[in-house]
This record gives C-alpha cells, structure tokens and sequence, in this order.
C-alpha cells in the first residue's frame, strides 16, 4: 500500500469492533426474588445471592460491523514518484471547545451542588448521599458482587494456579442472535432514526473535542473530518504531524443507541465520583478528564478547578535536612476518634458540645452507596432462563462496551506502531544530550526492609562481623548478646555464608505461597537476623538497617538520574511507633536527595487482636493516624515527627490480598470500635478507613501549610476484584493492578481516569503471575498510565541497579522501543511523590499540561507524536461519553 495515499479500508470487527450490542441478561424481577429469597432457605441476602449466582450463566451478544478506517499522512511523507492528487481542502468552521463556554446540557443523575470546589473555596464539606437517593436494584447488583467474592474465595484451591484470561467472554450463540434481531428491529425504528440522527449531528459539532488545543493557539484550515477521501484535520501549531488513523462511517454500528447512551451515563458517574473522593484528599485527577466532565455539565473547567498534593521540595544544597527552627506555632485543638475517624475541634467546649471543626469528615454510608455504583457496572450476568431484568442486562452490555473499546485502543496502537514508529525514532535521534540512561527514573514500589540486592546484604553482614564481632547488637531475656554469639548460637561462620545459605531469594517455591515468602525476609531463616539488620526498632536503634539504607541510596546519587520511593512500616500496635521511626530517621540521618518516603501499614489487625496487643480495629487506627494529628495541632510538641512527616510523600495499605475475610463490607457494617472479633476486616474496610483518616488529615495540614499525603495502596495483585474498585475510589494510584485484566469496564475506568498504576514484573513471577502473562504491555498499549517497580530487590533482583535489571527485562522480552521505556520513565516521576518544584526541573516547566503541549523532549526522550497520539486517543474516548450525555438530554429537550 503506498503510505502517500489516504487508504479506506473495511476492518473487520476483530481487528476494531469497538461498538458493539450488549450482552442480553435476563434475571428475575424483584418480587420474584423476595418469593425466592424466602423459599430458598438461606439464612442471609448474601447466602441468597450466592445460591442465585450458581443457577445463572453470563449470556451476551456482540453484533459487529465494519468501519471505514482512513490513515491520515502528513504532509511530505510521499516520494516523488507516488505524490497523490490532494482535493481542495474544504473550509469548515472551527466550533469552540466545551471547557470554553459552549452550552451543553447538565449530566443526568448529578448535581451542580455535589461537585467538589477547588482549593481556594474552603472550608470543603464532604456531600452525603443516603440510602433514600439509591436504587434498589443498584445496591443488589453491588451485594450479588461482594457475595460472589466470598463464595469464589470459600471454593478455590489455596494453591491452584493464578490464570488470566486472554479473552473477555462476551456472549453466547442465542443471545447474539436475540441481540441482532433487536438491533435489525431498532433500525427500523423511526424514534432510533432521529436519536442517531441527532448523535451524528452532536459528534460533527463536538470534532474538536478529539484534538482539544489551548485557546491560545492559532487554529488551520481543517478539513471534514468525515469524508471518506479527508486527509484529516489540519492542527494547530505545536501538534506534530504524522499518520493518524481516523475512523469513519456509523460510528455506532453493532450497539444500540440505548445501550450506549446507559453505558456512557454510568461512566461519566463513576468517573464523577472518582473525582469527588480525588479532590476532597487532595490527590491528583488528570485535566483532560476533568475538562470533559465539566463540558458534559455545562461548565467551564478552569486552572483553579485543578486540585494538586503539596509535597516539600527537597532541601537546597548546603540547608539541613533535619532543621527544628521556624516550626509552626501549637494551635492545642482537641482530638477525638469517633467512628475510626479523628475528628478535631477547636476548643474543649466544642468537644463538649460535639461540634467539630468544618473539615470534610467522610460518611460510610455515602462510601457504600458510591462504590455500589461502581460495583453494579461490574457484575456477572444471569442465566437466560430467567426472566429479563433491566439493570442486570445493561451490566453485560457495560462490559460489552468497555471490552470493545479497549480492544479498538490496543489495535489503534499496533496501527500507530505500524506507521510511525520510524518517525518517533527519527524523532528522539535528533534530541542532543539525552537518552534512556539519562532521563529520571523512580522506583514507585519498593520495600525499604528489601532496597538491597543479596549479595549487598550478604557484604554488609560479612563486614560487620568482621569489624564489629565484639559489639552488643541484641538483648534477650534480660541477656545481652554480641554478633559473635548470635552466629555461634546459630552454628554459622560468617565468612562461609554465601547468597544461596543466606536463602533470601525468591524462587518457584514461593509461587502462590505468600508464607513462604514473608519468611524470605529472615536471612539464613533467623528471625534474629532480621531484627538486628532490617528493624528500625531494636537495641542497636536501628543503625544497622539505616547503614545500608544509605549505601542504597548513595548508589542512586551516584547515577543521579535514578529515584526510589521506599516503604517503611507503622504496624498500629502502640502511639509511640511514630516517635520511634522519626528519631531514628533523624538520628541517623537517612534522608536522601533521590528518596521519597511512603509509609506502609500492614492489614494485620487479626494478629494483634489475637495476642491482645490492641482491644478493636479502632485502636489499631487511632495509634496510626492520632500521632500524625497531634503533630500537625501541636508540631512544637512533636518535633522529630515535623520534621520526619516533611519528607513523607504517602501510605500504602500491604499484606497478601489472597487472604479470606468473612465479612461482607457494606453501610451495615460494624463501626470500627464495634469490631472486637479476632477475624481480619475486609480489604474494603481497611481501605475506607484510611483514605477517611487521610482525607481529613490532608485537609488540615493545608490549612496549616504543611504538606499533605498521597494514599498508594497494594492493589489488584491478587484476591477479588472488589480491591480495585474500593481503590479507584480512594487511591491516588496503586501498586500491581493485575486484576484489571479480568474487568474490562474497571480496566476503561481506570485508563479514562488515567489512574496510575505501578507494576512488577518480575515480582509477580515469583509470587502469583507468569512474567509472559503480565498484562503490563498490554496496559501499556491500550494507554493506561504503568511504570517499572522493583518491588522486592533481595528477594527478585541480581543486580546492583535493579530498576534497570526491571526495564533491561522487560524491554528485551516484550521487545519495547526506547520510545516506549522513556515513556514508562516519564510516567513514573509523573505518579510520584516527588516535588512540584523537582517535577518541573525533570520533566519541563510545563508537565502539567496533556498532550505534547506538556512534554519537553529534551528532558523526557518521549517523542512529540507518542504524546499527541495519546493525547488524541484518550480525547477521542472521552468525547464518546460526552456525546451520548449531551445527545440524550437534546432528546428529551425536544420530547
């Protein structure tokens, strides 16, 4: 095919078959459920459920059609000898951007009032939702999930193999045929002629929201975009130009109208109320999104809408890190936790009378009623001999839709691959100075117990044994013991330790055995070990650990363009763990130009409850997040853990996500003090909670003017798929996100939300997924926003640069271009705790623009047309769902 002529060609609905009918679902009506609620004999709604999950079977229907593709060629990319005759470009007139004042009507299903404001309108208030406002049918689907959760964890093997399947099942061979028969009939329907009538009329006004640019930039001549024989829209200045594929032709052929205006409705909502729970934490929310949101409410998106964490720049050469002058002044509020929130109040009178400051204090019930929404999009299907029911049917056909979008995103990728990858490549040749080992790079997901490789470990052990034999590094039972007596009580010699006897190193025994490999944290198996060379808390205070913390990080100073975000453990077993860890951390100086701290808190309540340590998960909760409170009221009091918090950036919630939980999370759950059982709460629990505690902690430390933090939890590694959508709701990004690849609407949520996602290759190979079936290249494809972690360097890496040993791998066996390792580097330093300020120096003064607007290639090495193609792409998705809202309220405006 010559590249210089505009090609139209039919795909098949393999290749692009994007907009495909839902699945049919047939469920019984409500009346009937209760009737067979009540002979079931179920003793519980969620038993119930379970018993009705086993009678029905997903039955759906994708009814494609084909397309007219058009490979859009820059000008100039034609050889002399094949110039194609071009027509006249047609003038057209530029129609305005959504975000800029043009009317469109308010979404259906929210409210103006429920938006958050940005940060210059506080106080902010967190709007509450009850149970009155919810649909009935919505809340059931969300238990029918949590029910098939628990059911699915009571039956699988402990050990049975972790498989992702390649394929979402979409339907069955009678339902397509019902769904073809419907369709047939819907075209014939003269009410379903003017709604695609009037779809076609909005997505030919609404062309620029596929391309939006700044106001400020000066606008071409663009061509009409529909015409099978258009070259493309001419763009504005600053775009690259290069082969684009535009689709042309019924944009919504093989789905009905119907069917696409409830998809497009339920996630615009959900992704209003991902922004919702992002702004009250002060997490980040990508402007695109935001801009289409406010477009399909009729507003206009500002720079002051846009809400960002604040994060303390690292200290300029020659400061001390460790600085206690010009602290704030004590402001002595009352704390209280009431319901396992910390609650503040400005006098003790106010305490009294319950009257709390007005921060944004979360709701539990309004949290279940959000994440039921989102839960019902991703329910299974029914049986087909049940009788029809309408929330259950528009589920499959969610999937459906999200399923064929992101199968049209991943091929657009391979066809942009295809036509340009040469023209990227040509592209960052021409960047002076810059390469893959020069662009930053930040290790988003490693354990500080694990920054060192085995044989650094092994070194420092051999080392201190040899120089420091004498020295008392242990006590106990009131008995103190030297390093040489720990060794000989274990009946080792130092000097004949090597990697293998050291046994820190994970391996196929440890896959899908999480036991196992907690253990590997004890070198040559002594616990002891552990203790005096991986605890920031021992008789040693720690030195040890933070000796080769520093070794760790004085390696990554030395490569200079390598960060690392390590996580260290508060375990909520006593108040006094913060004060212990900021000493420590002072004491011995770690602080570190290219380290970022995250605070890990392991969902381990069960242990603690079990051996008494603690009398309720409210305790557990109130000796991780009281400290920090008092410290932000009164930081005079607290003044190690002032200092120490400045350079903590998050948390993170760890543990194994396979682990059972009994309970199913809900608004009817036990308050936090309630819950006294020795049983572990449920992932979701854990999550609500300290994204609550985060949230309001964050909004008082910005009435401060101190920093604030992000909350990354471990999330979609293995278990439900629940934890993602707790997450989605309350994470700023997550660690792992496997899961995704069992949940196409999460999966589209997660790529239109651009939620960040670190992933770990090489970790999930040891532990619960082959490296050859991570999903990572194909999240990477479909433009969802992944970086590289190194998760566990003692436990998975060889090398001394281990993130490099991450991308080497991973570049060599999915045979990555440097364009798309740059890429996934640019997208770790965007999702991490580093500064605004340093962000700016290591990705361009303007990195928080979208779109090749925002990317400086001199710093990034990420090519201009990579960044407009995502750009272009994650836009084009986004105007779908505006379309069919704007579409749908014309409709009823003319009705």
């Amino acid at each position: 095919m010559n590249p210089g002529i505009n090609c139209t060609m039919q795909m098949a609905d393999s290749l692009c078959g994007f907009m495909g009918a839902g699945g049919l679902l047939m469920s019984t009506s409500g009346a009937e459920n209760e009737k067979r609620f009540l002979s079931a004999g179920a003793r519980t709604k969620s038993e119930y459920l379970v018993q009705l999950a086993e009678e029905e079977t997903v039955n759906g229907a994708s009814q494609g059609s084909f397309q007219s593709v058009i490979f859009s060629t820059p000008p100039g990319a034609e050889t002399e000898e094949d110039e194609p005759k071009r027509s006249p470009p047609v003038e057209t007139a530029v129609h305005p951007l959504p975000w800029e004042g043009s009317a469109t009507p308010e979404l259906h299903g929210t409210k103006a009032g429920r938006r958050i404001p940005g940060g210059s309108d506080m106080p902010r208030q967190f709007p509450k939702i009850s149970l009155s406002e919810v649909d009935e049918q919505v809340r059931l689907l969300a238990e029918k999930v949590y029910a098939s959760a628990l059911k699915e964890e009571d039956t699988k093997e402990a050990l049975a193999m972790f498989t992702v399947p390649e394929d979402c099942p979409i339907g069955l061979h009678q339902a397509k045929e019902h769904e073809l028969l419907r369709e047939m009939a819907e075209q014939q329907s003269e009410e379903s002629a003017k709604r695609k009538k009037s779809f076609k009329l909005i997505r030919s006004q609404s062309m620029s929201l596929q391309i939006p640019v700044s106001a400020d930039w000066a606008l071409s001549v663009v061509s009409p975009l529909l015409s099978p024989v258009s070259t493309g829209p001419c763009l504005p200045e600053g775009f690259p130009e290069y082969q684009r594929v535009t689709i042309s032709g019924d944009y919504c052929a093989g789905i009905t109208v119907e069917d696409y205006e409830q998809a497009s409705k339920s996630l615009l909502k959900a992704l209003l109320i991902r922004e919702k729970y992002s702004k009250l934490a002060y997490h980040r929310f990508p402007r695109t999104t935001a801009k289409f949101l406010r477009s399909a409410e009729n507003e206009k998106w500002t720079v002051e809408d846009e809400i960002l964490p604040e994060i303390c720049p690292c200290p300029r050469e020659g400061e001390d890190p460790y600085n206690m002058e010009d602290i704030p002044e004590n402001l002595n509020y009352e704390l209280q936790m009431k319901d396992g929130i910390i609650y503040v109040y400005d006098t003790p009178e106010a305490l009294k009378q319950n009257e709390p400051r007005s921060l944004p204090y979360p709701d539990l019930e309004t949290f279940a009623i959000d994440l039921s929404h989102v839960l019902a999009m991703i329910a299974d299907g029914p049986h087909v001999s049940t009788p029809p029911n309408h929330h259950m049917r528009l589920t499959l056909r969610w999937k459906t839709y999200c399923h064929r979008r992101l199968n049209f995103v991943g091929s657009k990728f391979y066809l942009h691959e295809m036509l340009n990858e040469m023209a990227e490549l040509k592209e960052l040749k021409g960047v002076p100075h810059r390469d893959f080992y020069n662009v930053r790079k930040v290790d988003t997901h490693i354990h500080a117990a694990a920054c060192m490789n085995q044989k650094h470990l092994l070194k420092f052990i051999q080392t201190t044994c040899k120089t420091e034999a004498d020295r008392v590094v242990l006590e106990k039972d009131g008995q103190k013991i030297t390093l040489k007596e720990v060794f000989t009580k274990l009946n080792m010699d130092p000097y004949d330790l090597t990697v293998d006897s050291l046994d820190v190193h994970a391996g196929r025994q440890t896959f899908h055995r999480f036991d196992k490999f907690n253990s590997k944290y004890n070198p040559v198996g002594a616990s002891e070990l552990r203790e005096i060379y991986l605890k920031t808390d021992n008789y040693i205070n720690g030195e040890y650990f933070a000796r080769i913390i520093k070794e760790v990080a004085y390696g990554l100073e030395e490569s200079k363009y390598q960060h690392a975000e390590p996580r260290l453990s508060i375990y909520g077993r006593s108040p006094d763990e913060w004060e212990n860890l900021s000493q420590w951390f002072i004491l011995h100086k770690v602080h570190s130009p290219n380290m970022q701290w995250i605070i890990q808190v392991p969902r381990i309540y069960d242990i603690f409850r079990s051996r008494k340590i603690v009398p309720n998960f409210a305790k557990m909760l109130e000796n991780v997040f009281l400290p920090l409170f008092e410290a932000t009221v009164n930081p005079q009091k607290h003044k190690e853990v002032h200092v120490f918090l400045k350079y903590v950036t998050g948390f993170d919630s760890v543990d194994d996500e396979s682990k059972h939980s009994d309970h199913m999370f809900s608004y009817k759950s036990p308050k936090p003090e309630a819950w006294t059982a020795e049983s572990n709460p449920p992932y979701s629990y854990y999550l609500f909670h300290m994204y609550a505690n985060i949230m309001v902690l964050n909004n008082l430390r910005k009435e401060r003017g101190l920093n604030t933090f992000q909350f990354r939890p471990h999330c979609g590694e293995a278990g439900s798929i629940t934890h993602l959508v707790s997450a989605f709701l309350t994470s700023d990004n997550i660690s792992h996100g496997l899961n995704l690849k069992k949940s196409p609407v999460l999966q589209y949520l997660y790529y239109l939300a651009q939620v960040p996602i670190a992933m770990s290759p090489l970790s999930n190979n040891s532990l619960f997924l082959e490296y050859s079936k991570s999903p990572l290249k194909e999240f990477l494809h479909k433009g969802l926003c992944v970086s590289l972690s190194t998760d566990d360097p003692m436990q998975f890496h060889y090398t001394k640069e281990a993130l490099m040993e991450e991308y080497a791998i991973a570049a060599q066996l999915w045979k990555l271009s440097t364009c798309d390792v740059c890429e996934i580097a640019r997208n770790s330093v965007l999702q991490s705790g580093l500064s605004h300020q340093e962000k700016m120096h290591f990705l361009g003064a303007n990195y928080l623009k979208d779109g090749p607007e925002g990317n400086d290639i001199r710093r990034t090495n990420v090519a201009q047309i990579r960044m407009a193609y995502r750009y272009e792409t994650l836009c084009n998705e986004l105007s779908f769902l505006v379309d069919a809202v704007k579409s749908g309220t014309m409709d009823t405006q003319a009705q």
